[in-house]
This record gives structure tokens, sequence and C-alpha cells, in this order.
């Protein structure tokens, strides 16, 4: 039992020195945030190797590689107002993901430091929080 608990105390400061880390990327929060930098580029996220997720945005498509890039959701990009878009899934290369074709998330970005970008994403009645990082332009 002792062990036990000895595990679940690693485990919970683990969760919080994550958690902390991840908002500590926000040093100097641009203000207003610069929701342009969505637009267009190749992005990360911070949570997730770069062999397990990539996400490019161009021309109002955004493709997320995932599998070691061998699998794809590419989507379209609506643009609410500057900081809100709508994302509609438009093709997928594996048919046993669950996402459906024309399925829609509504994402919103909450703030932006330097490269960094966090936002949130609604989608089937949940609200994910996850940030970016932009490691190249596209144009």
């Amino acid at each position: 039992m002792k062990h036990l608990n000895i595990v679940l105390i690693v485990l919970l400061c683990f969760s919080f020195s994550k958690l902390k880390s991840q908002q500590n990327m926000f040093l100097s929060t641009d203000k207003p945030a610069k929701c342009q930098n969505i637009r267009s580029g190749k992005f990360l996220r911070v949570d997730f190797p770069i062999d397990k997720w990539v996400m490019t945005v161009q021309d109002n498509t955004q493709t997320e590689y995932y599998n070691d890039g061998k699998d794809y959701i590419k989507s379209h990009l609506d643009f609410v107002d500057d900081c809100s878009y709508k994302v509609t899934v438009i093709g997928k290369s594996d048919e046993k993901n669950p996402i459906k074709l024309g399925e829609v998330m509504v994402n919103r970005i909450m703030e932006t430091d330097r490269g960094f970008i966090k936002l949130t994403s609604e989608y089937n009645n949940k609200t994910s929080e996850f940030i970016l990082s932009k490691v190249d332009e596209m144009n």
C-alpha cells in the first residue's frame, strides 16, 4: 500500500509539472493575439512527438499527418473572425479512422506567444485545449 501511495504522488507531481510547463510557454503573451499565424505554415503539437502528428495549413486547407506521415486528415478552414474558424473534414487516408467526412470542429485561438498558439477545439460537444508550435512558414 505504501508503494502505491508513492506511485500516485509521483504521477500527480508529474502531471502538475507537465501542465505547469505548458502554461509557462506563454511568458510574454502577444497583445492582441497574432491569430493570423494559424493561416499558413507547418505546426507541431507540443505534447506529441513529431512522428505522431504534424499539421500544415495553406490556402484555407489544413492537413494533419499522423502515423509517421503515412496517414492524413484533410480539412477546409472557414474563418468566422480573426481568431475563430470552422474546420470541415474533406478527406482522410485511413477509412478506419472514426472521423467522418463533413464533420465540423470549431477552433478558437486563445493566445499566442512568439511561435506558440494556444487554442480550443469544440467537437462532438467536447472542448479540448492544446498548444501548437509554428515551425515553418509556407507561402
